[in-house]
């Protein structure tokens, strides 16, 4: 049996530095290594295959039979645990949420032409979201809701921010997701003949008229710009099929948060298709499978 590892106790420690810049978006780009917090999340990793190269345990932590189970399934696993003082590893934690674990792993979203979508189900596609608290949060919603896999586009926040695992809950470690510019997703909606519905305040269809559920695509931009204006100019070329769809807006707000609208729309698809598979019908006005014309 291998000995258990002396506790670390000093924050200046080289393992416990290199952790802490893995905070810093360049650091994970170089090492394609990331952080995760959190017994569930690290949980949620470990079922979905991510590689764990080394895990932070609190060893002056009070006992806590959920990080203790993680704990053991790690070291079934083989992983290397760490143990660490206080005070260092609250320099590694996740804000003022010190749940006792934090996990070193290999993870990066995929390129789309490995982007492997559920079939039959809308992809969300995510443009131009910086807030990694938001990006996390759209994952969850989806993977709540059924929604076939996330395409994040446009720039924006990185999905292997630490705090967008957080946010996510460890659901994007299972939730089909890719990351690419606007124009590399424009083409994959085309090439798929998904069916394009675009949320914008001044859409033309009111969100539950339109046939969400199926093989769609629905996409959100940012609160502060919107959409580019690349997804009508490839509308206006008949490179896709896209409605525009809107939430009313009964106060003086003139936008919902993006992560509150996706949800909205996540759920009103799974509705539909709830609704179709229940009665046979096809969903609004008709429409079948959501492909383009």
């Amino acid at each position: 049996m291998t000995p258990p590892r002396p506790m670390i106790t000093s924050s200046t420690n080289p393992r416990v530095k290199q952790a802490m810049r893995l905070r810093e978006a360049g650091e994970r780009r170089a090492t394609g290594l990331t952080l995760v917090d959190g017994a569930r999340e690290i949980g949620r990793g470990i079922a979905a295959g991510v590689e764990m190269v080394e895990v932070f345990v609190d060893a002056e932590g009070p006992a806590d039979p959920a990080r203790d189970a993680c704990v053991a399934a790690l070291a079934a696993r083989g992983v290397e645990l760490v143990p660490l003082a206080r005070r260092p590893f609250e320099k590694i934690a996740f804000g003022s949420r010190n749940e006792g674990l934090v996990a070193v792993v290999r993870f990066a979203a995929r390129d789309l032409d490995q982007f492997q979508p559920t079939a039959g189900r809308p992809v969300l596609v995510i443009e131009g979201v910086e807030k990694p608290g938001n990006l996390g949060a759209i994952l969850r919603t989806a993977d709540a809701a059924g929604i076939g896999g996330v395409i994040a586009c446009g720039g924006g926040t990185d999905p292997a921010n630490p705090a967008a695992i957080r946010a996510s809950l460890g659901t994007i470690f299972s939730l089909p997701l890719a990351v690419a510019s606007s124009e590399a997703a424009i083409d994959w909606c085309a090439q798929q003949r998904r069916q394009v519905f675009a949320a914008m305040p001044d859409g033309n269809t009111l969100w539950h008229e339109a046939a969400l559920a199926g093989a769609t695509a629905i996409v959100l931009g940012s609160e502060a710009h919107g959409l580019s204006a690349e997804w009508q100019a490839a509308a206006a070329a008949g490179r896709i099929s896209l409605q525009t769809i809107r939430l009313p807006m009964q106060g003086v707000a003139d936008s919902l948060n993006v992560s509150a609208t996706a949800a909205i729309l996540a759920y009103e698809a799974l509705r539909q298709s709830e609704g179709r598979s229940s009665d046979g019908a096809r969903g609004p006005r008709g429409e079948g499978d959501g492909h383009g014309s």
